[in-house]
């Protein structure tokens, strides 16, 4: 997320291009290195929905009038989730920020930015979207690793698939 550029972003088709993660171990704002994704699988193009589209937008309008305000003191590299300054987020930052705001709404689990990856992966599941999909959505090369990780059901879908067969059985009698 943090490594994600105004280019990578393509309203017209709704789509983000990964191809590059934000290496930062020292936490500095300028002391970072845009990596190549640990496999070729995980440069992927995912699509996106209009309602992303439209926050995209207004969030590089923000950003846009963020440039103007801060002049030539304003570092461009065309990062999306960038400082005040320009320069990429860090990831240090987020995670403060996210232990902040579980405080806040009374949510002692730890959940970390990575999670969010795991309940969108969940969720794609209980919504039935097949299993090669999520794969490529999440990058990986392997289907295994998509299912070792990932293959887990919920229980509503436990549940779910439980009615569906108790349903099936009932039509054959």
């Amino acid at each position: 997320m943090l490594a994600l550029k105004w280019n990578d972003v393509n309203y017209e088709k709704g789509a983000l291009r990964v191809t590059k993660t934000l290496y930062n171990p020292s936490n500095n704002i300028t002391k970072y290195q845009l990596l190549s994704p640990k496999t070729v699988g995980s440069i992927r193009t995912i699509r996106i929905d209009d309602r992303l589209v439209k926050m995209l937008k207004r969030h590089e309008i923000q950003q846009k009038e963020m440039k103007l305000q801060y002049g030539s003191v304003y570092v461009d590299n065309q990062f999306i989730f960038a400082r005040n300054d320009g320069h990429p987020q860090l990831r240090k930052v987020v995670e403060i920020r996210l232990k902040r705001l579980l405080k806040k709404a009374g949510i002692t689990k730890n959940i970390t930015p990575h999670s969010f990856r795991h309940t969108h992966t969940s969720l794609l599941i209980e919504a039935g979207v097949g299993v090669k999909e999520i794969q490529n959505r999440l990058g990986h090369t392997d289907i295994n690793t998509t299912m070792n990780i990932y293959a887990h059901m919920t229980s509503n879908m436990e549940e779910k698939a439980s009615h569906q067969f108790s349903k099936l059985m009932k039509d054959l009698l």
